[in-house]
Parts: structure tokens; sequence; C-alpha cells
């Protein structure tokens, strides 16, 4: 039975308008490449300073800006107030997330950034936020808009739920379930549970 529901903030929870392509240019990484790691990858450590303050000011206006996706809000307050255990876990930097946090007035008190632990795909946040749970992986599941959502629950023993609103991506055969409408979760929450209530019979 899931009994902790994980989500991803930026695009699956929240609104986001960053323009990674842009960022990848000014940067000088390969469109192709993760963000991230390329930073990382920089020769020297001002350099690796330069680009990531420059990362954070994209992050910074894209936070002032968000909003819940439709239906997002009650969706979590519904599972809130059903006593499942909520956290977010997102690739973003500490101070970003929680202005997004606080402009959306999430009951959620559990966020896990790149600041506190190792980026998606690596399971770490997600396995430190069972752990700390004192749940077993298997009662948890990941709800992400991205690859790396789904990489990251398998890698953590986690059910993963794609959270999809526009054109079906080809990645999307590797998740678990797919959400398309926020106003369909806790339906698709109970249908999950009930089913593994009758396989324990």
């Amino acid at each position: 039975m899931i009994k902790g529901i994980i989500f991803d903030l930026d695009g699956t929870l929240v609104t986001s308008s960053l323009d990674f392509a842009m960022m990848k240019a000014q940067l000088g990484c390969q469109r192709e490449d993760d963000l991230l790691e390329f930073v990382d990858s920089l020769p020297s450590p001002y350099m690796r300073e330069e680009a990531m303050a420059l990362i954070h000011q994209h992050e910074l206006h894209d936070a002032n800006q968000c909003a819940f996706i439709p239906g997002a809000q009650q969706a979590v307050d519904t599972l809130f107030d059903q006593g499942f255990k909520l956290a977010i876990v997102t690739r973003n930097f500490t101070k970003a997330a929680q202005i997004k946090l606080q402009r959306c007035n999430m009951p959620i008190d559990i966020i896990v950034t790149r600041d506190d632990a190792p980026a998606k795909p690596d399971p770490s946040a997600l396995q430190g936020i069972a752990e700390h749970w004192s749940l077993p992986s298997n009662e948890c599941m990941y709800v992400g808009d991205y690859l790396y959502d789904i990489q990251a629950a398998h890698n953590a023993n986690m059910m993963s739920c794609l959270f999809v609103q526009q054109e079906m991506p080809e990645y999307a055969r590797f998740a678990d379930c797919i959400l398309s409408d926020w106003s369909l979760f806790s339906a698709l929450i109970e249908q999950i549970n009930v089913k593994a209530i009758h396989q324990l019979a």
C-alpha cells in the first residue's frame, strides 16, 4: 500500500517557465547534456560559482512567478487531510524552492533540494525520506514530470507516477502509472491501495 507520497516541484505541483535551452546556451552546455553535471565539470571553482550564480538568477525569477498547476492544490490538501505522509524532492536550489512553497502555501514540511542531497536520478533523497518516515520504500510513491523522476523512483525501489499535461513523452512507458489530471490523483492512490489489499487477502 502507498502510505507516503513524494512530489517533484517544477512542472509537477507548480508551474515553471525555466528555459533550460537558453541557460545551456548561455553557459556553453550542449543541449543533450545535464546542466548540473556540466557545471560540476567546469575546470575551476570560479567558473562553477559564476555558472551557478546564473542558474540561481533564472530559478529565483521563475520562483517569484509560480502558481499551483490546476488541481494540484486540492489534491495535496486532500492527501494531507487523509493522513498521507507528504514530501518534496526537487532539483531546484533551496531558496527558490522555499519561495515556491510559500507562494502556494503548501502543507508539506519536508523538502529536499539539490543543496541537501545528490540530484535526481540519484535515489538518496527519496531513500532518506522513506527512512525518516520509517516506511519501506515500496510503500512510497514518487510523482514527477520527467525521466529523471521515474529513474529516481525506480532506483529507490518506489512506485513511479509520471505527470503528463500535454504530449506523451517516449519515456512514459517506464513509469508505473501516468497521471494527466490532478483531480484524478486521489482516486488513483485509492485504486492502488485497494488492489494491494486484495492481493494480501
